[in-house]
């Protein structure tokens, strides 16, 4: 990956990023987490802290699965999915849902969300998707969900990841 700049005769400068680099500078970036889950007849879920929202009108979700991810296919062909945010006592279920090839459900309450998805328990909020469009982004791919149904619990507080670590605390 490079890097545009102008020097003093306004030509573009390239430099090479590292990804040690990149992952230093943007985990700056306070995020949320969320597990985005499904059903292909089995429960399948993924961990993810790239997510936002994207358009009121239409009401859109964006979320960035790795291209390495065994869940992100069967959720894909699924076709739709639940955006589970998660709470600040849901450090467990973040850690279960990021690790490949283990029973990601096990001992993680849960029921069907209306559209059918896991939605778990204890979260701040949920948001039930169908899959909207998917594009290419490098080692992820950008996937957008067209929102068919929402609810949040304002009462929880959200579990953030801050510099390759969880926070332990919001300031306030």
């Amino acid at each position: 990956m490079t890097s545009r700049a102008s020097n003093t005769h306004g030509n573009a400068i390239h430099r090479t990023i590292s990804s040690e680099v990149m992952r230093n500078v943007l985990g700056s970036f306070c995020s949320g987490v969320v597990v985005i889950t499904s059903t292909d007849g089995d429960p399948v879920g993924l961990t993810c802290q790239s997510f936002a929202s994207l358009s009121l009108d239409p009401p859109l979700v964006t979320f960035a699965p790795a291209r390495s991810s065994r869940s992100w296919p069967r959720i894909r062909d699924v076709g739709s999915f639940c955006v589970n945010i998660l709470a600040s006592d849901q450090r467990f279920i973040s850690d279960q849902f990021a690790r490949s090839g283990s029973d990601k459900f096990s001992g993680v309450s849960w029921s069907p969300s209306p559209g059918g998805a896991p939605l778990l328990r204890g979260v701040i909020a949920w948001i039930d998707c169908t899959l909207w469009s998917e594009y290419d982004g490098g080692d992820h791919t950008i996937a957008v969900g067209s929102v068919r149904d929402l609810e949040t619990y304002p009462h929880r507080d959200p579990l953030l990841f801050h510099r390759g670590g969880y926070l332990d605390r919001i300031a306030g």
